[in-house]
């Protein structure tokens, strides 16, 4: 999936048929990030429409959205498919992260900035029988902490090009997360990170947080199709488990 064009996004519309594509759109988005929607997976617009419950209107709007981002393409004879992978795109925007990140913890630091990151310390520096296990939610707070990093720096156009940037790996990210080992890893490192900083160590928080991409970009290069498959059916079970266990 790499975007190829500029596009009108959904953001600011105020008619009411542009608002019902916006929460397609979203939908649809977020179908591609749960892996209900995997790479190479074919579909029409009727079968959205059908499965939502709306017109075909709306859900061509939001995907002519979703093409320009480079999340699908069209193809005249087989319909709508979701983007195959590309590596080297990827590959690309992990290098432009470590240099975002790598360079915020230099500025928190040299800025005095770090008690901004305390919200993170409440999350990532607890006992190991308080961490989360539920996949989908560990992959929000691992976001949410990358984010935090650039977000104490206090540059607004800073967080913007990182939120992006974040929203285009989401799936690669995700995947890390079905694998046990790398939510004990990701606490682990997480917390390592911030006791440098706290600390003052600027230089080895750096080198931590190279390290720490750098293993979550290596998933990049073990995609297979049976690993989005085992993905689509551990994000349901999660998702499945959150819904039970939800106060009624």
């Amino acid at each position: 999936m790499v975007p190829t064009k500029d596009t009108k996004t959904p953001a600011g519309s105020s008619k009411s048929a542009n608002n019902l594509a916006a929460q397609i759109y979203t939908r649809l988005k977020a179908d591609i990030f749960d892996f209900r929607l995997l790479p190479g997976d074919r579909f029409s617009e009727g079968d959205i429409a059908t499965r939502m419950q709306v017109s075909r209107t709306p859900v061509r709007q939001a995907l002519f959205w979703l093409q320009g981002e480079g999340y699908v393409d069209v193809h005249f004879r087989s319909g709508w498919q979701v983007r195959e992978f590309d590596f080297k795109y990827f590959e690309d925007l992990y290098e432009i992260r470590v240099m975002m990140e790598t360079s915020a913890i230099q500025k928190i630091v040299e800025t005095g900035q770090v008690s901004r990151l305390d919200a993170l310390r409440a999350i990532w520096c607890v006992p190991e029988d308080a961490r989360e296990r539920e996949s989908h939610i560990v992959a929000g707070y691992d976001e949410a902490f990358h984010a935090g990093l650039v977000a104490a720096v206090g540059n607004a156009e800073m967080v913007r090009i990182h939120q992006d940037v974040t929203e285009r790996i989401r799936i690669i990210r995700r995947l890390d997360f079905t694998k046990e080992p790398r939510i004990d890893a990701t606490y682990r490192e997480h917390k390592q990170i911030l006791d440098a900083l706290y600390a003052g160590e600027a230089a080895q928080a750096q080198s931590m947080i190279r390290d720490h991409i750098a293993e979550s970009q290596a998933e990049v290069k073990r995609i297979t199709l049976y690993t989005l498959q085992t993905a689509r059916a551990q994000y349901a079970e999660s998702a499945d488990n959150t819904t039970h266990d939800a106060p009624r």
